[in-house]
Parts: structure tokens; sequence; C-alpha cells
């Protein structure tokens, strides 16, 4: 497998953590998202991903896009360990906790949109990230157990953990959630968060690697 990912973007980061944890061994190649006006701009990796957006994973003879329909695809065709719980209501819960973040949350304060905001980008950052995570501390104190639902890691948490990040990058206060500040410490701990983390990949700058 290839992985096209940048250090910092939380799609990435999603694959990164699911790649970990299911023990699949993959080639990184990296797309700087800023340096010559952003990489994933070039006529090159327009031919791997249309979209010009990380991360890609060339995988089994195909390229995939978009980072729950690859961790779908590896949970699928590599079902140990699960990402998705047994029981349907479970597995629901997850999959609206994953959404909720990477349809309600992330984009709205990814590097395409906040260029749109000029000098407002940090505040807009904060507003929509806080908003979402509002919601996200209710559902969590009704679905969380050691993590994002029940105790078991699962796709939701490999969408968490990357958000956190972000909070914390745009110095979102943390305090109002603290259920999601607990989850999040817990995974931090876990190896396969730990090896996937943006200071720890190859093309991490000097000065930002752990």
């Amino acid at each position: 497998p290839i992985l096209y990912s940048y250090f910092r973007s939380s799609c990435s980061w999603r694959v990164r953590i699911a790649l970990a944890l299911k023990g699949i061994s993959y080639d990184l190649v990296p797309v700087n998202l800023l340096k010559d006006g952003g990489q994933q701009f070039s006529a090159e990796f327009k031919a791997v991903n249309p979209m010009q957006q990380v991360p890609a994973l060339k995988i089994d003879g195909i390229t995939l896009s978009q980072s729950l329909a690859i961790i779908h695809y590896l949970e699928d065709t590599r079902p140990n360990p699960r990402l998705l719980p047994q029981d349907l209501k479970k597995r629901a819960q997850v999959r609206m906790i994953a959404d909720h973040i990477v349809s309600g949350i992330q984009p709205l304060q990814n590097l395409s949109v906040l260029k749109q905001m000029g000098e407002k980008k940090m505040e807009w950052a904060q507003n929509c990230i806080a908003s979402g995570f509002q919601a996200l501390e209710q559902i969590l104190q009704h679905t969380a157990g050691r993590y994002s639902v029940g105790d078991e890691v699962s796709m939701a948490d490999l969408c968490l953990v990357p958000q956190v990040s972000n909070a914390e990058r745009f110095r979102v206060d943390m305090d109002p959630y603290p259920t999601i500040t607990r989850i999040n410490k817990a995974l931090l701990e876990l190896e396969a968060f730990k090896v996937s983390h943006p200071s720890q990949q190859p093309d991490t700058p000097a000065e930002l690697r752990a």
C-alpha cells in the first residue's frame, strides 16, 4: 500500500491510525499542503485524487480517497481488530459520531475554508469547533465507556483524536468538554495513536517533532 499523507492533516491521521491498528505496513508519500502553493494541486497528485485532497491510499490495485471510505474498505477487507462494533445500535452510534466530526466539524475549519476567512480564520475555527464539540460532548455522555462508544476502540475514536488536536492548535478552551478530553487522553496512550501522531511522521518539520 501507498499512503499519500500530510503530517498535520487530521483526515490523513485517521487513516494512519487505522493502518497502525490493523498492522498494515505501507509506503508514505508526503504531500505538503503549504509548500509550492500546495503540492495537492500538482498535476501529478490530481491524477491520484481529482479532489486534490489528502489522504489517498493505493491498495489492492485500487486508489481510494476520503478517509472514511478508506477506513471502511480496510474494515471490510481486514476486519481484525474490528473498528465497528458487532452490536448494530453501537455500530450506528459509532457512525453517527464519526459523521458528526467528519461532516459537521472538520470541513468547516480545514485549510481551504480558512484561506477564505482571512484575518478572522482563528475566530472562525474556534467557533466551528466549539459549536460541534458542545453537541459531541452531550452525545458522548450517553455513548462513552473508556472510549467514544463503550470500551472498544472504534472508527469514532479515529476521528475524535485528530479533531481534538485541531482544537488545541486553534486554542479552543477544552474545559467545557470533560468527556471528550478524558477519551482523547485514554486513546493517546495507545501505541497506534502514538506512531500515527503528527509529531512522528517522516514529513514532520524538525521543530514540530516529538
